[in-house]
C-alpha cells in the first residue's frame, strides 16, 4: 500500500488559467519591458516611463486582488508551498519527462512571488525617486522627502535584478520545452494544458488515458 490517491495519477485536459491572468501576464510582460528600456535608454524625460509604471502598479494591484479571490488557480493559496514540497519537486527535476504540474509548480510559485516582490518594490520605489535632474522626480517626491533618498537608490539598483529574474524565467521556459518536452507558453495563450493529478471538476476538458 502506498497510500497514494488515484486521483493524483489521473491525467486531464484542464482550463487552467482564467483570461485575467493570461491578460495581466502578457501585459506586465509589455509594460516591464517597455519601462525598462524607457529607463535604460531615454529620452531624457521619462514621463512615458512615468505611465508604464503606473500601469504596472495597476496590473499588480489587480493580480493581488485576484490572487485572494480569483478562480483556481489563481489564488496564491493554491501555490504556496512548504519546503518539503519545494525541495521534493526540486529533487526530481532533473528527470527527463514532463512534471504535468496543476497550476505553478513549487519553482514557477517561487519565481512568481520574486517577481511580484521585486517589481512591486521597484514601482513603489519609483513614485519617490528623485535622480536629481530636476525633472524626472517621481510624483510623491516631494510630499514624503524622507524617502527620497533610499527609494532612489533602491530604484537604480533593482532593473538589473529584474533583468536577471526576467532572463532566469525564460531559460526555465527553454529547459522545460527542450529537456523535459513540456511547452509552458500555449496554455498561458489559450489556458488549456494537460495535468496530472487533482483538479476542480468544472476544470476538466476531459480524462486522458494514462
Amino acid at each position: 500500500m502506498t497510500g497514494r490517491s488515484p486521483e493524483a495519477d489521473k491525467l486531464r485536459r484542464v482550463r487552467l488559467w482564467d483570461p485575467l491572468v493570461r491578460s495581466f501576464h502578457w501585459l506586465l510582460v509589455i509594460c516591464v519591458c517597455t519601462a525598462w528600456y524607457l529607463g535604460e535608454f531615454g529620452p531624457g524625460i521619462m514621463t512615458l516611463h512615468f505611465y508604464f509604471g503606473y500601469a504596472i502598479i495597476a496590473l499588480l494591484a489587480i493580480r493581488i486582488i485576484w490572487g485572494f479571490i480569483g478562480a483556481w488557480p489563481a489564488r496564491f493559496q493554491h501555490f504556496v508551498y512548504g519546503p518539503g514540497t519545494f525541495f521534493r519537486y526540486l529533487s526530481g527535476i532533473g528527470k527527463r519527462r514532463p512534471s504535468l504540474w496543476p497550476g505553478h509548480n513549487p519553482v514557477g510559485a517561487l519565481s512568481v512571488f520574486l517577481l511580484l516582490g521585486v517589481l512591486g518594490l521597484q514601482a513603489f520605489t519609483g513614485l519617490f525617486a528623485d535622480p536629481d535632474d530636476f525633472i524626472n522626480r517621481g510624483p510623491l517626491a516631494n510630499s514624503v522627502p524622507g524617502m527620497v533618498g533610499w527609494a532612489t537608490s533602491i530604484h537604480q539598483v533593482l532593473p538589473p535584478i529584474i533583468l536577471l529574474l526576467v532572463l532566469l524565467h525564460l531559460a526555465a521556459i527553454v529547459f522545460y520545452k527542450v529537456y523535459k518536452n513540456e511547452n509552458l507558453v500555449p496554455s498561458m495563450l489559450h489556458g488549456r494544458k494537460i495535468v496530472r493529478g487533482a483538479v476542480p471538476a468544472d476544470r476538466i476538458i476531459e480524462e486522458l488515458p494514462e
